[in-house]
């Protein structure tokens, strides 16, 4: 079978960094407008500054992307539509999203707008990329922490584009599923203004110091086996970088994806213009471990001296002229001349000189007016063909046919820009109505198979998908009301899934908790009732309530939500929040207590990692991916009274005891029926986001 090509995807940040990447080489580049974008840090751009922009590309054959990728609150959905409505006029050539409540609106009202999925959506599965092609999305950014047998595997299943990250940092935390800024910071990821606190000194057991911060990616000596195994986009990360790193990036990975080989200077500079301890292959080749940790080195910096910049400026310092152009000249006596271009992809225009003058010396001949019209530098353009007719006697002059020649470039160049606009039905969004929660019920999720007396009183016990038929049997003989929580991290683990929730089936387990669309395609292919969970990053009602349209039964808000803010989310699907536990903030492929020149030490109990300050941050296994947990739990039994309109509230225990997860539910179920429960004394717990909420 034949291997589609590529394209090559630059960052553009800024609109010098547009215009370095689509010198350098790029098919497409991805931007942010002035809000909304997961880079909120870049420069970005203006309204006006879209329009030049995406003129400016389309021009030259280049697609924009716009990137509209943080989550919304339901505030915020009228000015992101208004947003998207007037990209649309452009128009740009696709949109990518992370909330489901807008995509939902916009494959509702611009049908014909190609949606793409941003990897924030944490997709990493056949399942995952299936109901995304199903509801309307043409593309899919996959997780970073694929390898090129899973990525191929979901290509040969899915009819969406795949588009692969192949150069550009890389996040300990699978995209989507970190809130280690937010908890610590009320600087939410999710919402493009991540303050990096991974990069900050976090040590594992004979680790490295820096365990939760790896090397950048370059996939570029890959770039063939990526386009066999499926990519069709090759995606570079950086609209927070300099132009001189977009040039560099895009030149190496357009002359690897013409299958050309990337010159060792131009290697160098990529390495020494922006790297942590140079560059990792990442999970292409499905190899983990420590040799993919490391932090930017005062080495690293220093490399990108003033001859390296310049050197990498010199990639775009000009404008490249790769459309090739037919000229077609015709002067005859006493009538205007005319000349018509066309770039040979259906796109002509024509315009018209003055009246050739009788020569009175020398008359104009062909040779001179192919001369003239072929110079074309300092223009997208190259004379490909030309031809021209002149009558005999007449005379025009250099400057005439340098002028027609110049207007009918840029005639060209704003005819090549135009395309029709995408429709979009413009109606006054109108608000989903107000929810009234029924009676709140206490559920709880426990990481063991050694449940509390307690927990019987939970409206649902959440155990992992991993427990034997027997033990579910036995969970449900004595009087609890088991379901089965699938792992986040579900690379490679798929059939394995499938298999489980068919034996949960079969001991008397008909409901799931599903972290993730991934799973919860899963669970739902598999005929269970799917309860969503905080890590589907439901921030607004039509997020809310796409998700019930999918099939989900009732979902978690997201846990960066505070509570004022989640009492608030409208719609008809059932709703809980967290209200007990330590809140998961990475969901990591590379564990990062595994760390250690050893590898895995199989840990028979929680391993932990500590910050500067010596605070022990729990890391446990889940699925094929490991959770870091905070160091302290969420604890609102004293503030129950504050968790408003809500179904239900979860307790998460993961590190606790049996008796102390009894001792805790016991604190809860008092509360609940309106008894006074004191708080915590010495600090061993938070109050998360429920008061602070995320910027």
């Amino acid at each position: 079978m034949a291997v589609s090509k590529a394209e090559v995807l630059a960052p553009a940040g800024s609109p010098e960094s547009l215009i370095a990447g689509v010198r350098a080489g790029a098919d497409a580049v991805y931007l942010g407008a002035s809000r909304f974008s997961a880079r909120a840090g870049a420069k970005n751009f203006s309204f006006q500054e879209l329009q030049k922009a995406v003129s400016y590309c389309h021009a030259r054959g280049v697609k924009v992307y716009l990137a509209v990728n943080t989550l919304m609150l339901d505030g915020e959905l009228p000015e992101a539509l208004k947003l998207v409505e007037d990209v649309c006029a452009l128009p740009v050539d696709a949109v990518l999203v992370q909330d489901m409540g807008l995509a939902g609106e916009l494959l509702s009202r611009a049908p014909k707008l190609r949606l793409h999925a941003s990897t924030q959506t944490g997709v990493h599965t056949i399942a995952g990329a299936e109901a995304l092609y199903h509801a309307g999305f043409k593309r899919v950014v996959l997780a970073r922490e694929l390898s090129l047998k899973e990525i191929s595997d979901i290509h040969r299943e899915c009819p969406i584009e795949l588009e692969i990250f192949v150069h550009g940092a890389l996040c300990m935390s699978v995209s989507g599923q970190c809130y280690f800024s937010s908890v610590f910071g009320s600087r939410s990821g999710n919402r493009g203004l991540c303050a990096q606190p991974c990069r900050l000194p976090f040590s594992a057991p004979g680790g490295t110091g820096h365990d939760l911060s790896l090397r950048d990616l370059s996939l570029i000596p890959l770039i063939g086996e990526l386009e066999r195994a499926g990519a069709a986009s090759l995606k570079i990360e950086g609209r927070m970088k300099r132009p001189e790193y977009v040039a560099s990036a895009v030149r190496a990975c357009r002359l690897s994806a013409d299958g050309k080989v990337v010159p060792a200077e131009l290697s160098n500079s990529l390495h020494a213009v922006f790297s942590r301890s140079g560059f990792t292959h990442g999970y292409a080749d499905g190899k983990l471990g420590r040799e993919m940790f490391g932090v930017r080195t005062r080495q690293d910096v220093t490399a990108a001296s003033g001859n390296v910049l310049k050197r990498l400026r010199g990639i775009y310092a000009s404008e490249p002229q790769r459309i090739p152009t037919d000229f077609s000249f015709e002067a005859i006596a006493g009538q205007p001349a005319r000349l018509s271009v066309s770039d040979g992809t259906g796109t002509s225009v024509h315009v018209t000189g003055n009246v050739p003058e009788t020569a009175v010396r020398h008359a104009t001949d062909v040779a001179r007016c192919e001369e003239q019209l072929r110079k074309t530098g300092g223009t997208p353009f190259y004379a490909r063909n030309i031809t021209c007719k002149v009558g005999p006697g007449l005379t025009i002059s250099a400057s005439e046919l340098n002028r027609m020649r110049r207007e009918a470039l840029a005639k060209l160049e704003s005819a090549r820009a135009e395309r029709p606009k995408v429709p979009f039905n413009g109606q006054k969004y109108v608000p989903p109505k107000p929810y009234h929660a029924g009676q709140f019920h206490l559920r709880a999720r426990f990481c063991s198979c050694r449940l509390p007396e307690a927990a019987k009183k939970c409206e649902l016990v959440y155990v992992p998908i991993s427990s034997s038929p027997k033990q579910l049997s036995e969970f449900i003989k004595s009087g609890f009301n088991i379901a089965v929580e699938i792992p986040r991290g579900l690379f490679g683990l798929e059939k394995d899934v499938l298999n489980l929730l068919k034996k949960a089936k079969s001991a008397g387990v008909n409901d799931a908790w599903a972290g993730n669309l991934d799973s919860a395609a899963i669970a739902l292919k598999a005929g269970f009732r799917v309860h969503g969970g905080f890590s589907l990053n439901i921030t607004n009602t039509e997020a809310l309530m796409w998700y019930r349209k999918l099939g989900l039964t009732d979902s978690e808000l997201s846990f960066e939500l505070k509570l004022s803010q989640a009492e608030h989310i409208g719609g008809s699907m059932k709703r809980g929040v967290i209200v007990y536990g330590r809140l998961p903030l990475m969901l990591c492929r590379n564990c990062p207590a595994a760390n250690s020149p050893k590898g895995c030490l199989h840990c028979k109990k929680p391993p932990e990692i500590t910050d500067r300050r010596n605070v022990p941050f729990p890391v446990m296994c889940s699925g094929t991916c490991s959770e870091v947990l905070n160091s302290v739990p969420l604890y609102l039994a004293d503030r129950l009274s504050d968790v408003k309109n809500q179904d239900f509230g979860l307790m998460r225990f993961s590190t606790e005891s049996t008796q102390e997860a009894e001792n805790i539910l016991n604190e809860y179920f008092l509360a609940l029926g309106g008894a006074f429960v004191s708080t915590p004394k010495g600090g061993t717990f938070t109050r998360g986001l429920c008061y602070r909420g995320f910027e």
